[in-house]
């Protein structure tokens, strides 16, 4: 790294490490080797590991350091739930005039996931864009804290062009349920977004 990491920053490019499988599931984390490949000290690599412990992509090992989450089938059919009902919630707390800003957005960055050499990347802008009107802070901080624990799945068992393909038609009929201006039937058509994508797993 040619700079300091902040530690946000460090947070980041560990997280990223994590959900890439640069640091494999269920393998110990070699401190010193992390810390000279991301240029900082051990005090400060060692508090962005705490951190992420916390949010439950690393196990503090007692006399081992830290260890990479195992994957946990359990533990995805617990999350895709959960968020699908913390972004139906986002949904539903966001004022009725930002709520009518959105169809045209989310359509444009459908059609970049329809494009695009990295659907799961669009995917998750359109989800971003989604939610982010909602100003409830605590709400928004509890689905950025969770949707890494599922992206690590989402990573490992999914992808394709099908999937892809399917999620953005459920996209669109959401982002046409808002312009209509029926939001119960976003939220649904949200929820059951996030259900068909769990049924991928279900499958693997």
């Amino acid at each position: 790294m040619g700079k300091r990491l902040m530690r946000g920053e460090l947070l980041e490019e560990i997280t990223a490490r994590v959900l890439d499988g640069r640091l494999p599931a269920d393998t110990r984390v070699n401190e010193v080797h992390l810390a000279s490949e991301l240029g900082v000290s051990r005090t400060p690599l060692r508090e962005a590991l705490i951190g992420l412990a916390d949010r439950g992509l690393l196990v503090a090992a007692p006399g081992r350091g830290f260890l990479v989450a195992p994957f946990d089938p359990q533990e995805a059919r617990r999350l895709y739930p959960l968020v699908a009902e913390l972004e139906a919630l986002a949904l539903r707390w966001t004022s009725p005039l930002e709520l009518a800003s959105l169809p045209d957005a989310l359509d444009r960055i459908s059609d970049e996931t329809a494009d695009s050499a990295d659907p799961s990347a669009a995917d998750d802008r359109w989800h971003a864009l989604l939610t982010s009107r909602c100003d409830n802070p605590h709400l928004l901080r509890l689905i950025e804290q969770t949707k890494p624990l599922l992206k690590r799945y989402e990573t490992a068992y999914f992808g394709g062009r099908d999937r892809a393909a399917e999620s953005v038609a459920e996209h669109r009929e959401i982002a046409a349920a808002l312009r209509a201006g029926d939001l119960p039937r976003a939220s649904a058509l949200l929820v059951q977004n996030w259900v068909k994508a769990l049924a991928y797993l279900k499958g693997s």
